[in-house]
Order: structure tokens, then C-alpha cells, then sequence
């Protein structure tokens, strides 16, 4: 093997494995298909109307200037994972984007944004119904696992309560074979 490609690859899995990821109990699992419910988190979230990858692309730029000292005291957050976005399917062209804050976090400690576009609130996702996919998160990859998801909820009688959402848990440079995506969506 590449000796630069293994260093890449090396780098990749150490810094995916220090990001901080939110809390949650695995209630039930079926290969790729899980069952969580979540605690809750403080996220930074904005949004965006355009198409889905536009959307993702500013999204994360805007949150990524305010976790990068973009805010009133020029303070920088650690990044975690996933970055959270809304899903294309059914979507009228406007997208939440939005990162976990550390869990070090209270509302109370974290800087305003230094633009209005940038709301810190927490949330409270509860029961999750999850469908794990790997390689980039294109619309078209989304729209095929979100399908997969809403048939392994209607197999499982499960009644979704909430909006679809893609989470991305790699950095843009993280290979194809490599990366980590979920759709998610609130469940009764």
C-alpha cells in the first residue's frame, strides 16, 4: 500500500474517532436499521434556501465561521459530529443546518453568533428511528436510504413524528469507503 495513501487513511480514523458525538441508548438494532433515544443537546443551527447541496455547503460554512471564533467573545468550539441537515425528500427548498455543541456546553457559556443567521438553541430529539449508509451524502443516495427507512418503519409499525434528517459524521476529505451517514427521523 501507498505509504502517503496509508498516512491519509491513518489520519482519517484518528481524527474521526476524537470527535465528540451525541449521548444516546441504543433501544433496538437490525443490521444498519437502530432504534435510539437521545439526549438532550445544545445545537447551533441555520438555515438556508436553496438546493440540497448548496445548501449543506453554506450551511456548514456559516456554522463553521461561528465554532471557528465567527462570535461575540472570538472563541473557538471544538467541532463534533454529525453535521445535521434537513432532508431533501418533500423539502420545499429551505434547509436546517446545524452542529452539536460540545457537551462541556451550557446555553448559558456559549458566545453569540456574531450574525443573526445563526440561532443556539437546545434540542431535544428523543426516540430516533436511524439508517446507517456510507460514501458521500448526495441527494440521490439521501432520497434511496430515506425510502429504505420509511419501509422499515411502516414494516415495524413504527409512526414517524417529525421531519427527516441527514446526519454526516466524516470531514470533506474523509474517502468515500470511509465515511458515515445516517437518516433519521423521530418516532412514536
Amino acid at each position: 500500500m501507498n505509504i502517503f495513501f496509508t498516512i491519509i487513511l491513518m489520519t482519517g480514523t484518528i481524527m474521526a474517532s476524537e470527535i465528540e458525538t451525541p449521548e444516546y441508548q441504543l433501544l433496538d438494532k437490525d443490521g444498519q436499521f437502530e432504534i435510539r433515544m437521545y439526549e438532550p443537546m445544545i445545537i447551533a443551527i441555520t438555515n438556508i434556501n436553496s438546493n440540497y447541496r448548496e445548501s449543506t455547503s453554506t450551511g456548514f460554512r456559516r456554522i463553521a465561521n461561528y465554532i471557528f471564533g465567527g462570535n461575540n467573545q472570538k472563541m473557538k468550539i471544538e467541532m463534533t459530529a454529525p453535521v445535521i441537515s434537513t432532508s431533501p425528500v418533500n423539502n420545499s427548498g429551505i434547509y436546517d443546518i446545524a452542529f452539536v455543541m460540545p457537551k462541556e456546553y451550557k446555553l448559558s457559556n456559549l458566545p453569540e453568533p456574531n450574525y443573526d443567521n445563526i440561532i443556539i438553541q437546545e434540542k431535544d430529539f428523543g426516540k430516533m428511528a436511524v439508517l446507517r449508509f456510507g460514501g458521500w451524502a448526495t441527494e440521490t443516495k439521501v432520497i434511496k436510504y430515506q425510502r429504505k427507512l420509511e419501509k422499515l418503519l411502516k414494516n415495524n409499525q413504527y409512526r414517524v413524528s417529525g421531519k427527516f434528517m441527514v446526519s454526516q459524521y466524516n470531514s470533506p476529505w474523509a474517502l468515500p469507503p470511509f465515511r458515515k451517514n445516517e437518516i433519521m427521523v423521530p418516532i412514536k
